[in-house]
């Protein structure tokens, strides 16, 4: 009996099963990948926002007993803290806010009010409600006589010049202009809305297209306020970067586009917003004039990597320690052990930054405690991710993987922060400063043409300005709008909100 046909299709049979239990291992890899992103877009987009990771979640993730606070490098600033401790007693807010102006009602007994002459005062009782008048339209008149000599008959008549204004026979004063850009630029109130409430609420009919010009006119006229904002942001040799979509509509085809604002911060100073159709690394050169010399902080995005190569002699590139930690935290699902161990050492850090803060901490003092408590645990750090990385434990497209391949490699930006006490250890404080027109884009979906991005860019620059210094926008862009008429170039730097 021939039997080398039966060994043949035995053979065959024992490659096809291990060829399809290599299909099937692969498949399970896939799923599981599948199934770990599907999980950070829900949590993205239905779960909580924040990072923060509370004793109880530690323990869950770690599944063993937190560290004592004893274990936890503690700053010589967090002992004095210590031991200075005492009990404050926060004062009551006041009911009602005392810097309101206060309109007063008297009213008297029906008995007084008929016989006042029998009745002597011995007291009163007050009582308060907070109120509110809503923005009314009015009619500013500007009246200016014209006279004649008594004497000199032949004299020409003389009149008062009329005062300088920001456009010649221009219909909106500078509140009215004013009022427009807060609720767009601050309020978040689309042009056609404002339209809308105009013509409803006060009886005012004024088109969009009129209010457009009108946000143009009073963004041409802010323009010089605009750069010395951008001179000063860029002065101090460390500035942060980032940057955020924003739809635009393209001409005569009625669709939209991408663009981009890119949106510079100096810590405890201001921010600007710079207007872009795209996001090359070409788009940095009107960010970070050729001047710049210093520190630029960044997330991930190889657009900053790549400029910065073109400066390696005058610029270093930052890390953002907040990116590398986003980035552990969603992958705390699929490996809660290794990642919540992780994310024990950046809480670490950032305690150690919330110290430093709170005690107002000096460039050099934060360099100093860094380098006594920060640094080992980053070096700490670098270990073990090298380690992980090695030993290939968790795969590439993993939610972890991903995280660790992230991290290292941002490394050498991410230890700048150790060596330069005037950078902070992430580029949160920029990401705030472009928080408002994240939320503006949600009501007006888009802005106008690719024009109009810089000039939404120049009104954002002065709100957010006046925002960081806790001015009124309204008062100010009036206040300014009003002199600037007035005013010549030397002056500009008088009128700027950090002024």
């Amino acid at each position: 009996m021939n039997t080398a046909p039966m060994h043949a299709e035995l053979s065959a049979l024992r490659e096809l099963v291990v060829t399809l239990k290599q299909a099937l291992e692969l498949s399970r890899q896939e799923n599981t990948l599948l199934r770990q992103k599907i999980d950070s877009l829900v949590r993205r987009v239905f779960g909580s926002s924040s990072e923060r990771l509370d004793r109880a979640q530690l323990e869950l993730l770690l599944q063993l007993p937190m560290p004592t606070e004893a274990t936890v490098p503690a700053t010589k600033l967090e002992v004095c803290s210590q031991k200075k401790m005492v009990t404050v007693r926060k004062d009551r807010t006041p009911r009602l806010p005392e810097h309101l102006p206060v309109v007063e009602e008297v009213i008297e007994p029906t008995a007084v009010k008929a016989e006042p002459e029998h009745w002597r005062c011995i007291g009163q009782e007050v009582s308060e409600q907070l109120d509110y008048e809503p923005a009314r339209f009015l009619r500013r008149r500007t009246i200016r006589k014209k006279y004649v000599h008594r004497v000199k008959l032949e004299a020409a008549p003389v009149i008062a010049p009329l005062p300088a204004r920001l456009q010649d026979r221009s219909l909106p004063a500078p509140g009215l202009l004013a009022h427009i850009l807060v609720a767009k630029y601050c309020d978040h109130l689309p042009l056609y809305r404002q339209e809308q409430i105009f013509a409803r609420r006060h009886q005012v009919h004024l088109p969009r297209q009129t209010l457009a010009r009108w946000v143009a006119l009073a963004a041409d006229w802010l323009q010089p306020i605009y750069e010395a904002i951008r001179t000063g942001v860029l002065a101090g040799g460390y500035v942060q970067v980032d940057e955020t979509p924003i739809d635009y509509l393209e001409p005569g085809h009625g669709k939209t586009r991408q663009g981009y604002f890119w949106t510079a911060s100096r810590p405890k100073g201001d921010a600007f917003f710079r207007w872009e159709t795209s996001r090359a690394a070409a788009c940095l050169d009107q960010v970070v004039p050729p001047t710049f010399t210093g520190t630029l902080q960044s997330d991930g995005y190889s657009a900053y990597r790549a400029f910065v190569n073109g400066r390696a002699t005058v610029i270093t590139l930052a890390g953002c320690w907040a990116h590398v930690r986003r980035k552990f935290y969603e992958a705390s699902e699929t490996a809660p052990q290794m990642s919540g161990w992780l994310l024990r050492q950046l809480q670490h850090l950032y305690r150690i930054e919330v110290s430093l803060r709170e005690h107002r901490a000096g460039p050099r003092l934060r360099q100093a405690l860094r380098a006594s408590h920060s640094r080992p645990i980053v070096e700490r750090l670098e270990k073990v991710l090298l380690r992980l990385k090695a030993r290939g434990r968790y795969l590439p497209q993993s939610s972890l993987g991903q995280a660790i391949d992230y991290a290292l490699g941002q490394w050498p930006t991410l230890t700048v922060y150790l060596n330069d006490g005037r950078v902070e250890i992430d580029n949160n404080l920029v990401e705030n400063a472009i928080r408002p027109t994240a939320i503006g884009k949600k009501n007006w979906l888009f802005i106008g043409d690719a024009e109009a991005g810089q000039r939404s860019a120049i009104l954002y620059t002065v709100i957010e300005s006046c925002r960081r210094r806790g001015l009124d926008p309204y008062a100010y862009l009036r206040e300014v709008l009003t002199r600037l008429p007035h005013m010549t170039n030397w002056q500009i730097p008088e009128v700027i909100p950090a002024a």
